[in-house]
């Protein structure tokens, strides 16, 4: 008795202490309620106070008690034991209010108690010990594992939010993560080294040591487990099959397996994608990686083929880089020997020799080259006339040169031959015709008509292609063969090779033409010796003689030639940091006439450069800019100086190399960022960075924070990637209004740079999920009652301006009615 009455004075003397008493917040009367109570409180914690309303005089307690909750008769509702979330997260429980007989006078009232979470249970794995695979070159990011872990606390609050992360691989080869989890989810999968590293051969396994924590990981005081994984690497299955060979026109029943593909795991889709376009592409996959040939194939229409074979997931995405296939198609002897697409004529003179060369023949076959398909024979079938004898003629067989067989051709004999050659391979046969002609012997020399052409005057600007001199030797043997064409050449006075003489072939006339420029400074005289000779040898005994020489004198003037660059483009590469003054690069020009030369620059918009007049030296006279320009254009002149002013151009190119002098900022101005008022729960917005500097391949690395400490306790920014950011509440009391939220943003570049943005965030009334303000609220919109007083105030000015104009008119007329009235009265009378 004594023990149950200090414990009342205990509950009596916190009540008080407490402020319990205080009527309305802890107290108050019988009626619904729900209580929120953090588990894990220390016993004798008082709830609330009901009131009782005569006649009732005492409280029953009933529902869900297990033990803990009780009521004291003058309605002081307490737990007399810690609540524990994970054994009951709410108590049902009915407060009734009983008169002096115990009956119930009011109620039962339903009390509902939520026990809200703490953390007081730690995440634990659901196995101590994982076992997984993975193949090797499988795709970076591609979950090929799970871990899981669970933790009893309450799923809504950080208090079972679970951080997973990978503590330890072994083997750590160079340092370097070959694994990686996903923080959320517990997927493992590989990193881009592991997926290129990896290696059954070099290591078959390796091991990992996954650690969990909850409250996200971000709290020191966070509970935590640890778990075991045990991987083996498999050989990747995804390999490019060898080469495939096909016999051209198979007879065989189509579709034809040729090869085949496998993902390393089942559930693949398979595709195949042309390399270059097709008019027909002749080759399908079936789901199972069989590749197979549609149709037949004509290697003489292509020889080969590459496609590639591609493994996509369910939803349609790669599961890794796509496998060459080369298909070659194998030739078969299905094409005879075709002749040349014109009849061979051939010549040979009547004094040849035997076995003399008379020329070639040569056949084609469009089987494959180097095989013995396409490996021809020939053979002479028959000679017509056959005057003197037959077989006068033979032919090599493989090479298919003719040759003088017997002996020497007369032209009184037969002046042409008519031969039909047999083409073969080992299949198919052709016949050839070939024409021979008998032509006279070159006994007789060309002759100029003569021997010196004098002298010409060019200047030195003359055009390439230009005909300064028509030369012409006769030639005494049979005309139109080739003892009595002309050939001519220059045998001196042209080292440099800037003339060239082109025959005519009906008159043998030899045009000499300009073929490269002529140049006074290097030779202002040219004294030409031409000759005159047959393309056939001439016959034994007879020479070429001084009738057969002649010359020509060519004078060259000179022309005021403008200067000339020893290039086109001059190149130079400095970094955009180069000091102002600093030497980048130089240009050279020379004049023909050894004339003095004055440089200077033409297109520097943008002030940059300066150029020395004497030397071509080109240095910078302002600070230079990447970002503004990465390759600078300039035109460089080169003038004579003290003569006809002549000038030429050549372009100068300055490629800036980038050093870090561009801090990072927003990607563009964020101006319609906002939450909806009041903020229910604790929300989050993403913003983009941006820097104008030159990226590396991995793209820009920022990080984030906020700009200012006065902000940490009411937003947090967490980054996404190298340019996007999260920017999150950390509760829900803010106020309606905007807040300019300062993030700091750096570039980690070398040196690194920061900046800091300003980001608005607004919050307002919301309607149907947009930002809502009313016009009131809005500075420079007018009220409803403000547009009716300008509307009223309009018509009244209207009114007054037309009662204005409506008196004036009312005037004007009264006054032109007495002036016609006056007039009236002056006018005389007429007789």
């Amino acid at each position: 008795m004594a023990q149950a009455q200090l414990h009342c004075l205990c509950l009596l003397t916190l009540y008080l202490t407490t402020g319990y008493g205080q009527e309305g917040r802890f107290s108050g009367p019988l009626k619904p309620m729900t209580f929120s109570i953090f588990e894990g409180q220390g016993p004798s914690q008082i709830i609330f106070q009901f009131k009782a309303n005569p006649p009732a005089v005492t409280f029953k307690l009933s529902g869900e008690t297990d033990g803990i909750f009780q009521i004291q008769p003058d309605g002081l509702l307490y737990h007399t034991k810690p609540l524990d979330r994970e054994t009951r997260a709410v108590h049902k429980l009915q407060v009734s209010a009983l008169d002096a007989h115990g009956a119930t006078v009011e109620g039962p009232v339903p009390i509902t108690i939520e026990v809200k979470d703490i953390n007081d249970n730690r995440p634990t794995f659901l196995q101590s010990k994982y076992e997984g695979s993975v193949r090797q070159n499988s795709r970076p990011g591609k979950p090929f594992m799970y871990v899981n872990a669970t933790d009893l606390d309450d799923p809504n609050t950080p208090n079972a939010q679970l951080f997973y992360q990978i503590v330890m691989q072994l083997p750590k080869i160079n340092d370097v993560m070959y694994f990686q989890i996903n923080n959320k989810t517990g997927a493992i999968s590989l990193t881009f080294e592991g997926s290129k590293e990896l290696d059954p051969i070099k290591n078959p396994s390796y091991n990992l040591v996954v650690s969990v924590k909850d409250m996200g990981g971000q709290s020191e005081n966070s509970f935590s487990d640890s778990t075991s994984v045990d991987i083996t690497v498999k050989e990747n299955i995804w390999k490019t099959p060898e080469p495939v060979e096909i016999v051209e026109n198979s007879t065989d029943p189509h579709p034809i397996k040729i090869t085949q593909v496998r993902w390393n795991e089942p559930g693949a889709h398979y595709s195949l994608v042309e390399k270059e376009k097709l008019p027909r592409f002749p080759f399908s996959i079936d789901q199972e990686g069989n590749i197979y040939v549609t149709q037949p194939l004509d290697r003489e229409e292509k020889d080969s083929y590459v496609f590639y074979a591609v493994a996509k997931d369910e939803l349609g995405k790669p599961l890794a880089f796509p496998l060459e296939i080369y298909v070659k198609v194998k030739d078969i002897n299905d094409n005879p020997p075709t002749c040349p697409p014109t009849m061979l004529v051939l010549e040979v003179q009547e004094n040849e020799g035997i076995v003399s060369n008379i020329g070639t023949i040569t056949a084609h076959d469009m089987d494959e080259a180097n095989t013995v398909n396409s490996v021809l024979q020939y053979r002479i079938l028959d000679q017509i006339p056959k005057y003197p004898r037959e077989g006068l003629f033979l032919i090599q067989t493989y090479t298919g040169v003719f040759q003088l067989a017997i002996q020497s051709l007369k032209k009184q004999d037969a002046p042409q031959y008519n031969l039909t050659v047999e083409v073969s391979d080992k299949d198919f046969k052709t016949l050839c015709h070939v024409q021979i002609n008998v032509i006279d012997i070159n006994d007789q020399i060309p002759i100029f008509e003569k021997s010196d052409y004098g002298n010409l005057t060019l200047p030195e600007d003359t055009a390439v292609g230009s005909t300064i001199l028509t030369i012409q030797a006769t030639d005494a043997d049979e005309p139109f063969t080739g003892s009595s064409k002309i050939q001519y050449r220059i045998t001196q006075g042209d080292n440099d090779g800037r003339l060239e003489i082109v025959t005519d072939p009906q008159t043998n006339a030899g045009y000499v033409i300009v073929k490269k420029p002529l140049d006074f400074e290097t030779t202002a005289i040219h004294n030409i010796v031409f000759q005159a000779e047959n393309p056939e040898p001439l016959v034994s005994g007879v020479q070429y003689n001084a009738s057969s020489f002649a010359t020509f004198n060519l004078f060259v003037t000179d022309v005021n030639e403008a200067p000339q660059f020893s290039q086109q483009v001059f190149q130079a590469k400095v970094s955009e940091d180069m000091a102002i003054g600093t030497k980048l690069g130089n240009v050279t020009a020379k004049d023909p006439e050894s004339l003095d030369l004055s440089y200077s620059l033409r297109g520097d918009v943008r002030g940059w450069l300066r150029i020395d007049r004497v030397t071509g030296e080109i240095f910078s006279v302002a600070p230079l800019d990447r970002e503004a320009e990465s390759l600078y254009r300039v035109q460089v002149v080169a003038t004579e100086v003290g003569g006809s002013f002549l000038s030429s151009t050549a372009a100068f190119h300055l490629s800036l190399t980038d050093v870090n002098d561009n801090p990072p900022r927003l990607v563009k101005e964020y101006t319609g960022l906002f939450f909806c008022y009041p903020l229910r729960e604790p929300g989050s917005l993403i913003f983009e960075a941006t820097d104008d500097d030159q990226q590396s391949f991995r793209g820009p690395q920022f990080t984030f924070s906020l700009g200012s400490e006065s902000f940490q306790n009411d937003w947090e920014v967490s980054k996404i990637n190298g340019t996007h950011a999260r920017l999150s509440t950390k509760h829900t009391g803010f106020e309606e209004r905007v807040y300019n939220i300062p993030i700091r943003i750096n570039d980690g570049g070398r040196p690194p740079l920061e900046g800091t943005v300003s980001l608005p965030v607004t919050f307002c009334t919301c309607v149907e999920g947009s930002c809502f303000r009313p016009a009131g609220h809005q500075a420079g919109i007018p009220t409803v009652g403000m547009a009716v007083g300008i509307l009223l105030t309009t018509f009244l000015v209207i009114g007054v301006i037309l009662t204005v104009v409506f008196i004036r008119m009312k005037k004007n007329k009264g006054k032109e009615n007495i002036e016609g009235a006056q007039a009236s009265e002056v006018r005389p009378l007429r007789n």
